[in-house]
């Protein structure tokens, strides 16, 4: 019997142990050390190291609890859906996301690929590093990942089984009650405002009822539209990247839903990086390139997206009526204005909500940070309320540069 045929969470030093049981990716007899490296909220995330061949393997193993909350519970079969849709999405966009060589039901644990040589994006934005290829990389794996699995592609009754498969209340809960509701109405009063621009949110946010309604509109949307098999948390935070290459992980969030969730938290924490590097470099020529990467970078990302869009769907569409003239734009029209309020919706709750971004947390210059939060709230605001008017790149960029000209 196996000390690990019953769920328990594991140790830092207990976990080395795990993987020389669970799985023959090293030599029985070599030392191995284990360090904890996760630093997100839900998981518990290990990096397992061969100290004779330098060989490393991840370990992430899925809490009963959130960790900076003990009083939100969650289900650990997020872990098997994280699992299952790494699998997919490798199927679907090869060499874009990391191999999982084992999922645990009982553990609850994923080893997985280490994705070594790669930054996680968000340190790296943060260090004001630019990655030429990343537009390219994301549009294609947003496009395969997302389109694939809609009605338009799949066989519907197949795409219904991946809607009752991927079914993640819990997490979608997190994201109803963080995303879409307390950044407006703080009920649950663990909203964080960064207190110098208090009353601006409480003038643009708490006491604007048009954008209540439009973010009520999205929250419904997101609750309804299975639209497509979403990531569900695609910040920078969850992509590893170096100048050649781009891994996208951690979808523990996933479900079916409306694929511009997660076009627009690419978009949204995009546009945080260039908040942080407008504040934060001195230099002013590396700022301007740094800045103009960030924007740059967010119209190719739309753009390659819009046209990877257009001929992944004539070449995979197999349901008849979306064959129709027209069909087509009317489609990518509403997955654009989608993108449009989630980029809106991700940015306002990352600024004043519970889970706060380190682009703009780390601002030490209190005037920048409270203009850096200006800027994203006012672009964000334009974002959900005239979403169906960012209809390409320019759209995009120009309406962030219209709201950074404000202040």
């Amino acid at each position: 019997m196996s000390r690990y045929d019953n769920y328990f969470l594991m140790k830092t030093q207990e976990v080395a142990d795990y993987v020389q049981e669970k799985l023959s990716f090293f030599p029985e007899d070599h030392e191995l050390v284990c360090s904890e490296i996760g630093d997100g909220n839900l998981n518990y995330v290990f990096r397992v190291k061969d100290t004779q061949t330098g060989k490393t393997i991840i370990v992430k193993q899925a809490g009963e609890s959130l960790r900076i909350s003990e009083e939100m519970k969650l289900s650990t079969d997020r872990g098997r859906i994280e699992a299952e849709i790494l699998g997919l999405q490798g199927k679907l966009a090869p060499g874009l996301v990391p191999e999982v060589y084992l999922y645990d039901s009982v553990m609850c644990c994923m080893l997985m690929q280490d994705m070594t040589g790669h930054y996680m994006m968000r340190s790296a934005l943060l260090d004001h590093k630019t990655f030429p290829k990343f537009a390219d990389h994301i549009s294609t794996f947003l496009v395969n990942s997302l389109l694939k699995t809609t009605d338009v592609v799949m066989d519907h009754k197949d795409k219904k089984e991946n809607v009752k498969k991927f079914i993640n209340p819990d997490l979608c809960e997190i994201s109803e009650n963080l995303v879409f509701s307390e950044p407006f109405i703080d009920y649950n009063n663990r909203n964080n405002v960064f207190a110098p621009i208090a009353d601006f949110v409480e003038k643009e946010l708490y006491n604007d009822k048009a954008l209540h309604l439009e973010a009520a509109k999205c929250k419904f949307s997101f609750m309804n539209n299975a639209q497509s098999l979403v990531h569900g948390d695609l910040h920078t935070g969850s992509i590893f990247i170096n100048e050649e290459h781009t891994y996208v992980f951690d979808p523990e969030f996933a479900f079916y839903g409306p694929m511009g969730y997660d076009i627009g938290n690419v978009i949204g924490n995009m546009f945080f990086a260039w908040c942080n590097g407008d504040a934060v470099i001195e230099d002013e020529a590396k700022k301007a390139e740094f800045c103009s990467w960030v924007i740059e970078t967010n119209k190719n990302i739309i753009d390659m997206f819009i046209e990877k869009f257009k001929a992944c769907f004539n070449e995979s569409v197999t349901d008849t009526m979306a064959k129709s003239e027209g069909f087509l734009d009317w489609y990518l029209g509403t997955v654009l204005a989608d993108t449009a309020a989630i980029a809106g919706l991700e940015m306002i709750r990352r600024t004043v909500g519970m889970a706060n971004v380190k682009d703009l947390t780390t601002i030490a210059d209190e005037a920048k940070r409270a203009r850096a939060e200006k800027i994203v709230i006012t672009f964000a605001k334009n974002a959900v309320m005239n979403r169906e008017s960012f209809v390409n790149g320019d759209a995009f960029v120009n309406a962030f540069m219209d709201a950074v000209n404000k202040f």
